[in-house]
């Protein structure tokens, strides 16, 4: 159980890092390729770590501030690849909302590091 425990923690980096508008702390999470992808909810799919490190720098120089609640974890590890799919509770300065995420992690070097993150928006029901 400790890869997966490990791999929690690569992602709980990861939304700390999004909390904190932190770009040295997202790059920290990120493998820094070609073939890294990411979908933030209602943008197209990024590929490539340089036009996903642009995307978080304009989501950190906006002016709303968001907080995420994490629930519903689940980490899977198979050898040197992982994921974890999460719901994000997201609170913010507007309406908040959640969104359900799939986190795709690599082992390098024997540390966690992302290389696909894809969030959808989770409608409300009734």
């Amino acid at each position: 159980m400790a890869d997966g425990d490990d791999v929690l923690a690569a992602n709980r980096r990861f939304y700390e890092a999004f909390e904190a508008s932190d770009i040295d702390a997202m790059s920290d999470v990120w493998v820094h390729d070609d073939a890294v992808v990411c979908t933030h909810p209602g943008w197209a799919t990024l590929h490539g770590w340089a036009a996903i490190s642009a995307s978080w720098f304009a989501l950190f120089h906006n002016d709303q501030a968001l907080q995420f609640i994490v629930t519903n974890e689940q980490a899977r590890v198979e050898g040197d690849v992982a994921w974890v799919s999460c719901d994000e509770n997201i609170l913010g300065d507007g309406p908040g909302g959640t969104a359900a995420a799939l986190n795709l992690f690599v082992r390098t070097n024997e540390t966690w590091r992302m290389v696909g993150h894809h969030a959808s928006p989770v409608v409300p029901r009734g």
